[in-house]
């Protein structure tokens, strides 16, 4: 189980709180592939008070290790316990780039589920004034316009480690073009994670 940690939650994670997010998200994929219960949730009095504070997450599934979903928030709303599985089970079945996952895939799916820091919002006057603040391999990025939101996760870096092409493929996660940060009416958002993987029970 691998653990990235910037800025420290607001409350702290044990091995065991961890091990139970990791279990709410397993459950969920089991319950939505096998059962076809596409709005399960846990019941919120099994669990330490730190699981049942609301939280901004997402939850990544990689099967034969590639992408086959990446679903999330970005605003606390929910208990984490439950904003665990109901991105556990977007992501199973509406990222839209992917079929839905298959009950015979699911052991062969690793879950990492990532805890947004608060976003913060970035002034700046120009790109150049907007990549100087952004910090690669640390930040996750939104842009939000209107309608129009982008964002993509700190992990994302390990594949798009240019902070320019960075940015332009968070402003095609909006649908826009890279002018979108010359729009005055654009805001910028930074933000951390903390984020840990489950690998696939087939690999255990």
């Amino acid at each position: 189980m691998k653990s990235v940690q910037t800025q420290p939650l607001p409350y702290d994670l044990t091995q065991a709180d961890i091990k139970q997010l990791f279990d709410i998200a397993r459950t969920a994929l089991q319950k939505t592939t096998l059962e076809g219960n596409h709005q399960w949730l846990p019941d919120l009095e099994q669990f330490p008070e730190q699981l049942r504070q609301p939280a901004a997450t997402f939850v990544t599934l990689h099967t034969d290790g590639q992408l086959h979903g990446c679903i999330g928030s970005v605003t606390p709303r929910l208990p984490l316990a439950w904003d665990v599985a109901k991105n556990a089970i977007a992501a199973a079945r509406h990222d839209p780039r992917f079929p839905p996952l298959r009950p015979e895939e699911l052991d062969r799916t690793e879950v990492e589920i990532s805890i947004l820091t608060p976003l913060q919002e970035v002034p700046y006057t120009t790109l150049a004034d907007l990549l100087s603040k952004i910090r690669p391999g640390v930040d996750g990025v939104m842009v939000e316009r209107g309608w129009q939101r982008g964002l993509l996760l700190p992990q994302v870096w390990e594949d798009i480690p240019d902070p320019k092409r960075f940015l332009e493929h968070v402003a095609l996660k909006a649908g826009a073009g890279p002018d979108i940060y010359l729009d005055p009416s654009a805001k910028v958002y930074v933000f951390q994670v903390h984020s840990f993987t489950q690998p696939a029970p087939s690999k255990h």
